[in-house]
């Protein structure tokens, strides 16, 4: 890991105490019952985790997205799914403070850094994943109001949510036309699909949000008309490194795991851990874990410095640390052999939980077509 400075260093200590007190002893229970503790992500704000890159004149801590990086991967040594959803929900605040006017910052931020207000992304549609400017939810001026009619798929934290990030097109065909709004929970015509029943992350809830005719005051466009797939872009930008992070908080945990079981475990007169067939594989794993680390915090630099090719890095990052992440917890789970395919052992979980971190955010083919673009424009 790049040497961290002293606050970064504490930065860390106090993330971990919190998931280790707070995240890792209950993720299990809570994958298994479905349960999304609002309460504990309430106690995460309280340590500053609720607005990570909000200014802190707003009530935010301030981070950047080298801090902020840190910040995920530790989370997630507790529970991915969890520290998923905070990855989400601090996009969401951070897209409310740089694109917000004075008045919905004055107005949100400081619920939204206190997790008094749960926040969601919403650009995804049933027929409008990885094209995303292609979305069909439609946003009309009727005087001083807006009114939203259409269907936002797979929807982390739907249903809990208070405030919804909804991008809306409100003009022509192309990234163009799309607005963004902020949608807030109890506004009339606003509703959700039932609770999907997932392959992981279980301990969030994804949702439709279906919008009929959703009737907002002039106030709730965020940024300007027109502005809304560039607020959308720019917010994954920072999405994308934070479940990168995610990724490699989960896969660190399952490869500690490793350790101790092959520690604890003996076949053939000698201990798991002296077999120099299992100790390459576990070098493997913390070699590309680094290797993947190196990049996500690469990218984090470059997104703080503002560097033009920030975006393309972040899809590296996005890229390389979710496969690496993903394949680190499988083999962790090959190595604890029938065990590892239990779900008192917690490693099947995080593999359950991390297989998802490939397709989110934008699937990994993607990021990919972002990489390439970056690598071949100058000979467009």
């Amino acid at each position: 890991m790049t040497l961290l400075t002293e606050d970064q260093q504490a930065l860390v200590e106090t993330t971990l105490d919190f998931a280790q007190d707070h995240l890792a002893p209950h993720a299990l229970d809570w994958d298994r019952d479905k349960h999304f503790p609002v309460d504990v992500l309430r106690k995460a704000a309280g340590i500053g985790l609720g607005g990570v890159y909000v200014r802190e004149e707003s009530g935010g801590s301030g981070l950047t997205r080298t801090d902020g990086v840190l910040v995920f991967e530790t989370l997630a040594s507790g529970c991915p799914s969890i520290a998923g959803y905070l990855s989400i929900h601090n996009m969401v605040a951070w897209m409310v403070d740089h694109y917000g006017d004075p008045a919905q910052r004055e107005r949100r931020l400081p619920r939204l850094c206190a997790m008094d207000d749960l926040a969601a992304y919403c650009l995804t549609e049933p027929g409008s994943g990885s094209d995303a400017a292609a979305l069909t939810t439609r946003a009309v001026r009727d005087g001083d109001h807006w009114i939203l009619t259409g269907v936002k798929q797979f929807i982390s934290g739907a249903g809990a949510a208070r405030l919804y990030v909804v991008m809306a097109r409100t003009g022509g065909t192309g990234a163009g036309g799309v607005s963004a709004f902020l949608v807030e929970g109890d506004d009339p015509g606003l509703s959700f699909g039932a609770n999907e029943h997932k392959m992981g992350w279980n301990a969030q809830p994804t949702r439709q949000v279906i919008l009929d005719e959703v009737r907002i005051p002039g106030d709730r466009l965020l940024g300007r008309e027109g502005e809304g797939f560039r607020i959308a872009m720019n917010g994954l930008n920072g999405g994308r490194l934070g479940i990168a992070a995610c990724s490699l908080g989960g896969a660190r945990s399952a490869l500690d795991r490793s350790l101790a079981h092959l520690a604890d475990r003996e076949a053939f007169g000698r201990r798991l851990l002296d077999a120099d067939a299992l100790r390459f594989r576990l070098a493997d794993m913390a070699t590309e874990l680094a290797a993947a680390r190196a990049l996500v915090q690469q990218a984090a630099a470059a997104l703080d410095r503002g560097d033009a090719r920030a975006p393309y890095l972040c899809a590296m990052a996005k890229r390389f640390a979710t496969d690496t992440g993903y394949s680190v917890a499988d083999r962790a789970l090959q190595l604890h052999g029938g065990y590892g395919y239990l779900h008192e052992y917690g490693i099947e979980k995080i593999v359950r939980d991390l297989r998802v971190h490939r397709i989110l955010e934008g699937t990994n083919e993607i990021m990919r077509v972002i990489v390439a673009r970056g690598m071949t424009e100058a000979f467009a």
